[in-house]
């Protein structure tokens, strides 16, 4: 029998970033795929123990496991969501009658044209704009349009019999043409702005609001200004580069990631241009095998294995392995298929490949925190240290500076369950010499032990403190100096070779050395918790640093001074709108390179 879904142990890994996500019973039928601008508050609001309604009560009552793909933006994630809805066919998601017939914008003739969804012959007199992928595309831009220019998208019958303005001009959606509220040649300049946007020249259009929106605030207009910073915002928004439609022919989209304790290959699968969903595989490796390993061993399974496999007419790979001429020359051979193997990718493809790895990382996070495995690791690392029972309580030390500016010392708790997150603890030090690491962890170690002593907090079962001999030996001064009672101390060190895998380990004092496997359960959980040590002490850092250099949230970049800062708020019309594009969206603007882009995006999405 499979244990049951533990929803706390699965959004405690689960992304804040938008994606899909798929819900499936104990037999691993599909339930249901929905999409989320925000994975993780998405998923959570399912596990609500009051106000659920009762078809999502029932639905959460058959989940045994959930997937997500991550994927750049909102748009992506729609667009997705409307492939795997119509490619599965969930019993829980509202299913709409396909008729076949791709979707247009209809912007109708007249004084006051209408915007609209249209399928269907066109034998309505005015323009139309498409195809598009999906009604529900259509539908999130012609949102963004309402609200951007103002043009009308009701009925004509219900727009001829109007006597006052409807709700829409109340919430400042329309300009009420029904009851003469807007002339016509104003109303004629945001149609032409419509149309431009579905025309597909928005770079025109932005730039041409921008000019607008300077010459406003130059002439002291800022009412008038702040309405076309909200539209440039809303535009940028609107034309998120759809990476999930963009591209064409049949393509498998590979990502290999390697991490303390495991491996994960991601697989998306593209056909016809589009993606139609994408899976994970969670091979078993030794943790000193490189990701170009894993990736040769599992394309040469996965491809050569079995003669059903649908096969694309190119691989796009993160890491191109030794062997990969052997193995297409055996597909070749096997299949009767000439087939390109691609690691260096543009544009679509480069996008592709990018969520591909971003996945296989998340994915592989996930499983590592999940309580079964963490509950084993924690069983390995009883029998190493000779103890009678698993260790209940770990805790792990490090400290990150920048040539000793803004130290910051972290404290890290695990237990049998997983990352204990709520005894997290992060200590700003002051008071030492700049880059004096083990006076650093004296201080962190002083604070947290002195409050032991005074009878406050738990006390570890095993310390962990990575460093070294150096900083084992001032641990073991601190509890010595408290009189803390026995405790175990664990120091972890790089071996020589300063690869994951081959740590050298000290237990209590210097003298007791010793190395565990690269396969070790208990080696994985030692790195697993020394690299989140490591992880929430450079968040800390950061944020510490951060708030002594900088004014504004784009200061703190580096590359991007006074002329970028103006340029990107310019460009997305707002810090918000910057928040809220992709790295590619991001790399857009003028003067933004890809490298520099992508530090813009870390910096706004820091934890």
């Amino acid at each position: 029998m499979t244990a049951p879904f533990d929803p706390s142990a699965f959004l405690a890994t689960c992304s804040g970033r938008p994606g899909v996500y798929r819900m499936f019973d104990d037999a691993m039928r599909l339930l249901y795929v929905g999409k989320a601008k925000n994975l993780k508050k998405r998923l959570a609001s399912y596990f609500r123990k009051t106000g659920q309604a009762p078809k999502t009560a029932a639905l959460v009552g058959k989940i045994h496991q959930i997937e997500t793909t991550i994927t750049a933006n909102e748009t992506e994630a729609l667009l997705l969501e409307q492939t795997l809805i119509k490619e599965w066919r969930p019993p829980y998601n509202i299913l709409l009658r396909d008729d076949k017939s791709y979707p247009y914008v209809f912007l109708s003739d007249g004084e006051f044209p209408r915007l609209s969804i249209h399928r269907g012959a066109k034998k309505a007199k005015g323009r139309y704009f498409g195809p598009y992928p999906s009604a529900g595309a259509i539908r999130e831009s012609l949102s963004l349009l309402q609200k951007t220019f103002f043009v009308r998208q009701c009925e004509d019958s219900y727009f001829r019999n109007r006597t006052r303005p409807c709700l829409q001009h109340q919430i400042k959606r329309c300009k009420a043409p029904c009851v003469r509220l807007v002339e016509a040649p104003e109303y004629a300049e945001d149609v032409r702005h419509s149309v431009m946007f579905l025309e597909g020249r928005s770079n025109q259009l932005t730039n041409e609001l921008s000019a607008s929106m300077e010459k406003a605030a130059m002439d002291l207009q800022f009412e008038e200004a702040a309405q076309l910073r909200d539209q440039i915002g809303l535009l940028r928004r609107v034309q998120d580069q759809q990476s999930m439609e963009g591209g064409s022919g049949d393509v498998d989209v590979i990502a290999a990631f390697v991490n303390p304790g495991g491996a994960c290959v991601h697989l998306i699968t593209v056909r016809s241009g589009r993606v139609l969903g994408s899976k994970n595989f969670f091979p078993q490796v030794g943790i000193e095998e490189e990701v170009a390993e894993v990736m040769s061993a599992f394309l040469s399974q996965y491809y050569l294995g079995s003669s059903e496999r649908d096969l694309p007419s190119e691989l796009i790979v993160n890491v191109i392995p030794e062997d990969h001429e052997a193995l297409l020359d055996a597909l070749d051979t096997l299949r009767g298929r000439e087939l390109s193997l691609s690691h260096r990718v543009r544009g679509t493809r480069a996008r592709w490949q990018q969520l591909a790895v971003t996945n296989a990382e998340q994915a592989l996070g996930a499983r590592l925190a999940n309580r079964q495995h963490v509950a084993a690791r924690f069983d390995a690392l009883a029998e190493v240290l000779n103890l009678d029972e698993p260790p209940q309580r770990l805790e792990c030390y490090d400290i990150s500076h920048s040539s000793g500016e803004a130290t910051v010392a972290s404290c890290v708790v695990f237990g049998p369950e997983g990352p204990i997150k709520s005894d997290y603890r992060r200590y700003n030090i002051d008071g030492v010499t700049a880059g004096d690491d083990y006076a650093a962890m004296h201080q962190a170690l002083m604070r947290r032990f002195s409050k032991i002593k005074a009878g406050e907090g738990k006390l570890p079962d095993v310390l962990l403190v990575d460093g070294g001999k150096g900083q084992l030996n001032m641990a073991r001064d601190v509890l010595n100096e408290l009189a803390i009672p026995d405790l175990i101390l664990l120091g972890v060190a790089k071996g020589t070779t300063r690869k994951a895998g081959f740590e050298t380990l000290y237990l209590n004092d210097v003298a007791h050395e010793f190395t565990l496997k690269g396969d070790s359960p208990a080696l994985h959980l030692i790195q697993q918790i020394r690299d989140e040590a490591h992880r929430f002490a450079i968040t800390g850092h950061r944020a510490r640093r951060g708030k002594t250099r900088r004014t504004s949230t784009l200061e703190g970049v580096a590359g991007v001074g006074p002329k970028r800062r103006r340029e990107l708020l310019k460009h997305f019309g707002g810090l918000q709108e910057i928040a809220r594009a992709s790295v590619e969206e991001i790399a857009k603007a003028p003067g933004i390179s890809k490298k520099l882009a992508e530090s813009i995006y870390a910096n706004l999405h820091s934890e």
